[in-house]
């Protein structure tokens, strides 16, 4: 009998050494605290979002704007390619969200062009409200804001926020749709 039970707890040693590491978000894992709750407008469709609303969802949440000439068309298509990868049933549990860095050129009719310019017209927010507002919204997540009339600059983020509305990574417009999709799905299977 005695041997049986060691044989059994070596048998469980040898099983529990061997179990696959649990898989890890790519890009920089956050605390898991409350996303910083706010309400903005989506400029494509004149509804009013508050991210504390969202909850069951897995956000994208970025900041951009519609003259960028460089990062924010990239990480555009990084979300279109994403989303083109996710299932139906996933789909319905993502939103994709843009905060606009450049209130006074981000009109209705500019962030409309770019949603469908750049293929994000399905579950894909693109927020806007006044300067006051958006202040808040950056500050709340700590994206700077260089406010230049000719080129905006700002910091260059996106942040995933699990169904329970927690940070959980913040990762980069150089982050691919392969690596973000893996990210998305992780946070989709958590409970």
């Amino acid at each position: 009998m005695r041997r049986i039970r060691r044989a059994a707890a070596l048998l469980l040693l040898l099983l529990v050494g061997c179990a696959p590491a649990p898989a890890t978000l790519v890009g920089t894992e956050l605390a898991a605290s409350p996303a910083p709750d706010f309400t903005l407008t989506d400029g494509i469709t004149g509804r009013a979002i508050r991210l504390g609303d969202q909850q069951g969802k897995v956000v994208v949440l970025t900041f951009l704007y519609t003259r960028c000439p460089d990062v924010c068309p990239l990480t555009a298509e990084t979300l279109r390619q994403a989303q083109k990868q996710l299932g139906p049933t996933e789909r319905d549990l993502v939103l994709f969200v843009a905060v606009t860095v450049d209130p006074e050129h981000d009109t209705a009719s500019a962030v409309q062009a770019f949603a469908l310019a750049h293929g994000l017209e399905r579950n894909f927010a693109y927020l806007v409200g006044t300067a006051a507002q958006l202040r808040a919204v950056w500050s709340a997540y700590g994206v700077r804001v260089v406010p230049d009339p000719a080129t905006p600059g700002h910091s260059d983020a996106i942040y995933l926020i699990d169904r329970l509305g927690r940070e959980r990574a913040l990762v980069h417009s150089d982050v691919g749709a392969t690596d973000l999709l893996t990210d998305l799905r992780l946070l989709l299977k958590e409970r």
